[in-house]
This record gives structure tokens, sequence and C-alpha cells, in this order.
């Protein structure tokens, strides 16, 4: 057997980029390009390889296949045989069992469906791409199938890929218009209409039965064809029908994607392995025999050599079928004899005439040469699978896009899944706006999204779940921020405001309803009643969504027609230096120990904190002609000896900030040195003492019957002697005051002893009042952290204040007038009476409001303690709402115990001020 010259198999980009090497002697002859492309099975044999070696004669591919050069990805291997003047281009994708393998393996374990299904799909494109290059440029192609049963999955492929081809005409006529090629192929993209060849293999060997049942019950008669191409042309016109079907096939050939022959066979069925070894090395050593005889006969190249074969083929031997039951049968072809029947026409530039019809159109054909195939394959190479080429980038981009037209038909899961993902949103959609109010908040959005994605999951199948998943959360989104979002604030008592969104007036701005968004301010539609600073005058008051409405706006405006006349001691706010003041940023909190030189700073410069009336540069102790010894129980006793030492100030006590102020409410977590712009809390002086009547009690609207009477507190005055001037003394019902059992004090009758001064203990009276208001505007006062007065006749309320005094008041408490509805009302702590007798005492108010649980801070005016003047009828209004700097402390809910909203005890506290010698 004599060798054939050919050259290795390469890579086709390789080959493309290398510089044509080729005899001198077929350097103008035409070039004949097959391509073999399909599946393999999943034996270790591959198919396509075999019949590259079968179709040379040489064992140039390994049967098993090499594992250095492959991937995942579709590539073409080109195969030059010079001296039959055939380019072999073998194109291996994930359809080949190898590839498939290496492509599951490089999928992740944690990849998605969807991710997976994209992997797939880029991968079956790729192919696509490939197969268009090769329909491009190839005169004939090999479909190889691993079984004897046609795959009508190619009927998809073949019109995708020609709904492809027509996209990206435009593209590709544009990348070869400077090629030496003719008109035809310049217009057309491609030598001729490829003509499609179909290579089947059998799983079993065909045999026929001996009873003769295939010879119509006549054993004698045998048929003309063997089973094998019977086999085949039932295939052939399975093929041919179901291409014309679809109209891949049309009677024009030069408008098809590629031909089969009429007149010609375009299937072969390469059959089953012997199952007798034996039989096939005696087989295999005949036909040798016979090659060996022929060898002495000239050589022949190109065509005629093949009419040689022919004739050989033909001749009766023992390889043929020819013997047996079945000598009269046809003898049948080779798969090299079959595939150069059809190349001899392409050598021969007879070209493929497979237009049908009356009137059939001839196509075009050209025949080129290596070096002109190899420029123009170039070329399109770069377009349509490399895309390196700077000059033709532009147009490879544009092909890559051409390409979803694949989609609509190699993706049959991703179209099903839409279709069926686009019948399941609008029911979601529907469910998502089922029974929704014109405005509504975000949490109704989230819950009705919640639902629409249940309803969505319930009929939404396949890899286009997420994405119509994604496209459903943007849809429900876009109808509700589309005139339906309702606005989110919420108010100072847990009430949203009923606008949908809009914007706040700027300050100096009016109200724009026509403005998109609408400028207007908030409201919840709620409304209450409340009293002014005094409790004089009741109003209605909206639902406050800022703490200067709550605390001071609403109160300030009454104060024009009710107690701006009044006398009251103003707490310190915020005094700016500059014209823009800034609101103080979230800080920590200074530490206790400071420098020398902020210890050492004069008291005249807290004048600032000092709530007197009259001259604010001296204390209400000294403006009173009394010692500044006798200010508390907790006074040094040895300072009314010597001189009186500065203290260290206080944090408190200092210079507050002139820059910075805080934006809520003082309280004891906020930094110091801070002061807010306004006082959320307001302390009057109604009158002398003598204008409170404890037979008729407060007389002001909106007391419940019987509950306007303060409580009274019984506090011991101990007038003493020159010698026994001592510190001051707590009266407010303290172990100080009393002695102790069986035990006289100094100074009491019978206990004193001759020569000793005597003294007389007197007592003053003072009042008492925790008030308390719902959102109707009840008031009442409290006689104890769980009741009310009940004060039936004309001598007022019978309960000491030291009940209330020595426990911590609660902040709300269930309003004794409650509703028809099933929500419970709250009445909240709203003011506290103090009326301070004519007596040498002093009263020092120290209000403390814990409005939360913990870790709510407590709550205290922007001045900790402050002394009440005597004989004054004094009135202190608490916030109505309380906020720190990083929001509001909301009203107890439903569930929520009352016990941790209170005031802490130790409010009040008495001590005894000596009068002036």
């Amino acid at each position: 057997m004599k060798e054939v010259k050919m050259a290795p198999p390469v890579d086709l980009g390789a080959l493309l980029r290398a510089e044509p090497q080729e005899d001198a002697s077929h350097r103008e002859d035409g070039l004949c390009v097959v391509g073999v492309f399909g599946k393999s099975s999943t034996q270790t044999g591959p198919l396509k390889e075999a019949l590259i070696n079968t179709l040379a004669d040489k064992h140039i591919f390994s049967l098993f296949g090499s594992e250095e050069g492959d991937s995942s990805d579709s590539h073409v291997q080109a195969l030059y045989d010079q001296e039959n003047r055939v380019l072999y281009l073998l194109l291996s994708s994930v359809c080949d069992s190898r590839q498939l393998l290496r492509a599951c393996r490089s999928l992740s374990a944690g990849i998605s469906h969807a991710d997976a299904h994209d992997l797939w799909k880029g991968l079956d494109r790729q192919h696509c791409l490939h197969l268009l290059y090769m329909f491009s440029v190839c005169h004939v192609l090999l479909l190889v199938h691993p079984s004897q049963t046609f795959d009508v999955t190619y009927d998809r492929l073949f019109r995708a890929l020609d709904a492809l081809r027509q996209k990206v005409l435009p593209l590709i006529r544009a990348a070869i218009k400077d090629c030496a090629v003719s008109k035809e192929w310049k217009l057309n993209c491609r030598p001729c209409p490829p003509r499609l060849l179909f290579v089947f293999q059998m799983n079993a060997t065909l045999k026929v039965p001996g009873n003769g049942s295939d010879s119509g019950g006549n054993p004698e008669k045998p048929k003309k064809h063997s089973p094998r191409r019977r086999l085949q042309h039932a295939l052939e016109d399975q093929i041919y029908r179901i291409f014309r079907k679809s109209r891949v096939l049309t009677n024009q050939s030069s408008n098809c994607l590629f031909t089969v022959p009429a007149n010609q066979a375009f299937v072969y069925v390469i059959p089953a392995a012997d199952h007798d070894p034996v039989g096939a090395l005696l087989g295999q050593l005949r036909s040798n025999c016979i090659l060996s005889d022929q060898d002495s006969a000239p050589v022949l190249t190109g065509p005629r050599r093949y009419q040689q074969m022919r004739r050989s083929a033909r001749q009766p031997s023992g390889s043929r079928e020819s013997g047996g039951p079945m000598g009269g049968q046809l003898v049948d072809c080779s798969l090299k004899e079959f595939l150069w029947q059809h190349v001899e026409l392409v050598l021969t530039k007879k070209g493929f005439d497979d237009s049908v019809g009356r009137n059939p159109q001839p196509s075009h054909f050209e025949l080129p040469t290596f070096t002109k195939w190899v420029q123009l394959a170039s070329r399109l190479y770069q377009v349509l699978i490399s895309n390196t080429d700077e000059e033709l980038a532009e147009l490879a981009t544009k092909v890559q896009s051409q390409a979803k037209v694949l989609d609509g038909f190699l993706d049959a899961d991703t179209k099903f899944s839409e279709n069926r993902c686009q019948k399941a949103l609008p029911l979601a959609h529907s469910a998502y706006q089922s029974n929704l109010p014109h405005n509504y908040t975000t949490t109704v959005h989230k819950n009705q999204l919640a639902q629409a994605l249940r309803v969505y999951s319930q009929h939404a199948r396949g890899v286009a779940f997420q994405r119509y998943a994604v496209q459903l959360h943007e849809d429900c989104y876009k109808f509700w921020s589309n005139g339906h979002q309702l606005c989110e604030e919420r108010s100072l008592t847990d009430q949203h405001c009923v606008h949908k969104f809009h914007l706040l007036p700027q300050p100096g701005e009016k109200p724009d309803l026509d403005h998109n968004p609408p400028i207007m301010n908030h409201n919840s539609r709620g409304r209450s009643t409340s009293a002014c600073n005094c409790g004089r005058k009741q109003a209605p008051r909206d639902d406050p969504f800022d703490i200067q409405a709550a605390n001071h706006d609403f109160y300030q405006n009454l104060e024009e027609k009710c107690c701006g006349k009044l006398e009251r001691i103003d707490f310190p706010v915020f005094q700016p230096s500059t014209l823009d003041p800034a609101p103080a940023s979230d800080r920590a909190q200074r530490p206790p120990s400071e420098t020398s030189a902020d210890g050492e700073r004069p008291k005249e410069q807290s004048a600032a904190h000092s709530h007197t009336p009259g001259d604010a540069s001296l204390s209400l102790a000294l403006s009173l002609g009394q010692s500044t010894d006798s200010l508390g129980a907790y006074a040094d006793a040895d300072a009314a000896d010597g001189p009186v030492q500065p203290k260290r100030p206080s944090l408190v006590d200092r210079q507050p900030s002139t820059v910075e102020y805080l934006p809520g409410m003082t309280h004891s977590a906020c930094p110091k040195g801070l002061l807010p712009k306004f006082s959320s809390w307001s302390l009057l002086k109604l009158g002398p003492a003598k204008s409170y009547n404890c037979h008729t009690g407060l007389e002001q609207p909106g007391f419940l019957p019987g509950s306007s009477f303060l409580l009274p507190w019984d506090l011991v005055i101990r007038s003493r002697s020159e010698e026994d001037a001592g510190p001051a003394e707590p009266l407010d019902g303290g172990t100080a005051s009393w002695p102790a059992p069986n035990k006289n004090p100094v100074g009491k009758r019978g206990g004193a002893g001759p020569g000793r001064s005597r003294r007389r203990d007197d007592a003053a009276r003072a009042f008492v009042g925790f008030e308390y208001e719902d959102g109707r505007g009840r008031r009442f006062i409290s006689s104890g952290p769980d009741k009310i007065v009940k004060a039936l006749g004309p001598g007022g309320a019978k309960d000491p204040a030291s009940r209330v005094l020595n426990a911590d008041m609660p902040l709300y408490v269930p309003s004794p007038a409650q509703g028809r509805g099933l929500k419970p009302h709250f009445a909240q702590l709203a003011r506290l009476f103090v009326v301070v007798p004519d007596a040498p005492l002093e009263i020092t108010l120290n209000p403390q409001v814990q409005p939360g649980p913990p870790p709510c801070p407590i709550f205290h005016p922007e001045q900790t303690e402050v002394t009440l003047l005597n004989d004054g009828f004094w009135v202190l209004r608490f916030p109505y709402s309380y906020a720190t700097e990083r929001g509001p402390c909301f009203p107890p809910k439903e569930n929520q115990p009352l016990s941790h909203y209170k005031v802490l005890r130790g409010i009040l506290r008495a001590t005894t001020a000596n009068p002036p010698q």
C-alpha cells in the first residue's frame, strides 16, 4: 500500500495564520473543502476521527482521543490532503462525549439552575457560529450521528442557522468585499450552496432471515437491495420529507442553507463491527491481497483514481456482499466511494445542480485555489469565531449581537419558561393590587408583594423564573411609587401621615399641591384637646410631627390668649453667636474630669443658668437675703463659721455653646454644654398661695367632677433659738423630721433640762397635684400611682401628698373615660401644681421623667433644680412628647406595661430656711 502524502492535522486558526505552503505543481489546482460535524456516542472510540482515518487511508487520529489541546469550547481541526486536493475540517464541540464531560467538570457545585442553563446555551450559541462558518467555507459537509435514527433536533438547528445567516449576510459581505473571489461568492458569501451528507452508524448487524419473509413468501427470489441499502433509502426519504416540510429545503438551492442531491445517495450507514474476529481478519487479508495485486498497475491521481477504485469495487470478490443467498443483490459501496462521488463533482468543476421544480435556477459554483480560500476563510474566521483583528472587531461585535436570533430556535426550555412566566405575571399583578387603598405604606407594599410572589411561584416555571420575579418586583414598585406611595413619616404619637409622598415646605415657602411631588405639611388626621401652660384654656391641636410643634409652638400660640402675662421662670435655651448655627453631631459625652482652666472658672460665668426673675447674676437665696448655708440638707456644717469657699462648677453649670445647639431635648445621655433652641418645659406662677382655694379646688375647664383638688402636704417648721442655729433639715416627711420612738428630743416639753432655752415647732401646709390629661381633654388629679382624687364634700381632698411624692408616678395611666372602641385610651401626666405657703421654707423642684423602658434616657429641664418662691401658686407643664437626637419616644402600645413610663420620685424637696437676723 502506497503511503499517501498528507500534512498532519492542525488547528484551523494556526493553519490560517501560517504562510500557505504547497507544491508548485498543485498551486493552481482547485481545492475541495469537506466539513465533518455531528455527535458522538458514549463509547470510547470517537466516530468522527475514525471517519477521517478511513477517508484518508491513514492512521492520523488516535481512536481513544488526545487529552492535550482539548477544551469544552468548540474548535475546528484542519487536515490537508494535498495530493487529492481535499481539505478536511473537523468540528468538535459539546456534542462530543469527551467535550461534554469536561464541560460538566468545569461547573461548580453551587451554581444555580439558571446559571448552568446560561452556560449551556452559551456553548450551543458558540457551536452554531462554528457551524455557520463551516457552511460558509465548505463544499461538502458530513453530518455524523452515532445511531441509525435521524435526530429531528437538527431541523430546529438548521432553521436557526438559516435565520442567523440571513441576519449576518450584510456583515459577511462587508468582511470579504476585498477578497479575490467572484462576484457570486461575494454576493452569496459562500463558494456554492454546500451539499449535506449524512453518515449513520448501525447499532447491530442487520441479517436477512432465512424463512424468506422479506421476499413476499418466495425465498428463491432475492431482494435487489441489501437491508443496509434499504435502510439508507428509508432514511433519505424521511430526512427529505422533514426538511421540505419545515422549508429548510426549497426548490431553489441558492436560497437554502444547504442542499441534498436529487439523483444521488446522501445517506450512508456504517455497518456495525462483526462479532467474528477471525472472519474480520480474513476479510482484511483478502482486501490487502487484492490491493497488492493492483499495485502493479500505474498509479492514478485525482478523479481518474476514483474511477479506477469504483471499477475495482464492482468486481466480485470474497469481501463483497455478492456470495451466499444474496448473490443477486447490488454491491454496497464503501464510505470513501460514497463521499468521492460528490467530491468528484467539485474537483471537475461541474458543481451541484440540486434545484428542483418546473423552472430550476442554476446555482453558482466556484472552485478556489488554496491561497484564495485561506485569504477568505481567515477573514470569516475573524468575524464569526476569533474576533482578534482590530479592523474586523466592529463587524464581529455586530455578529455576536445578531446571534440572539438563535434563542428562539434553540432554547426551547427558555421559550417555554418565558411563556409560562409571562402568563403568571398578570395573575401576580392582580394579587398585588387586590384590596389595596389608594395610598399605602411600605409595610403594606411588602405584604402585597409577598402575596404576589406566592401567586407567581405557583404558576411560573423554568429558568426564567428569577428574571421575571425581578421584573415583578420592579413593576410593583413602579405602581406603588407612581402616585400610590403613602408618606412614611410617623407622628410623635406613632401615627403615619395620610398624605401621599410629598415634600415639606422650606422656611418661607408656601404649600403647592400641583408640584410633583406635592409640597405640604404632614397630617395624620389625628386631633386631640390640650390645655395651655397654666391649664386655664383648652384648645384642639393636630397630631404633631416634630418636637417643636408638640412642646413649644402650640403652647406659644395659646399664651397670647391666656397666660402670656403671668410670672414665669424661664429655662435656659440656645443663644446663637453666628447667623447659621448647626445642630450638634452625635458625639460622646465629655468625661467628668476637666482641665484646671475649666475647673477654676468663676461662678459668675454660670449666670445664664439662674432662673430668678430679678437680677440674673444672683442666686435665689441671695436675692431673698438668705444665707447660702441653708440651701439644703447636704450643705457643709462648717460653712457658717468660715468664709464661703468657691466650689468647682459642675459640667451643667459651665457656659453653654453658642455655635452648636442640641437638636432634641435635654436628657441624661445628651452631650454636656449644649442647649436646645427652645424649652419643652414651662414653669409659671398663677398667683399667690391664697389664690388656691382648698374647698373649691382648681377652677379650670376639663376636670372630672371631684378630681380637681390638690393634695395637702404638711411640713414641720422648727423655729430655733440663736444658740441652736444650724444647718437646714429636710421637712418632707423624711426620717430627720420626726423623733425616734421612745426618745424625747432636746427642747421638747418635759425633755428640756433646767437652764436650756425653749423652742417652738410650727407646721405649714403646701398643696401638690399631679394632673393627667387624655386626648379628649378630660383632666384629673391623681392621689396615687393608681388612684384618682375623689372629693365628694366641700372639705377637699383628704389623702396626703406624701404618697405621690415618695413614689414613682406613672407617666401614662388608663383614661377613666374610655371610648367605645377596643383600643384603650391613656391619660398623660401634663402638669404639676404646687402651692408654696408663706413660710421659711425652700421647696426645690427637680423633675426627672423616664418615657420608656430601659435603655431609654431620663429627661429633665434645661436646669435640673429650681427653687420655687414662697407664697406662690406654681404650675410645671410637662412636655407633650419626648425625643432624643435619634428619634422620638413613642407612647406605650396596648401590650406594653405602663410601669416603664414613669416620673421618678423626689420631684419636690422641702428644707428649712432660717429667717434673716
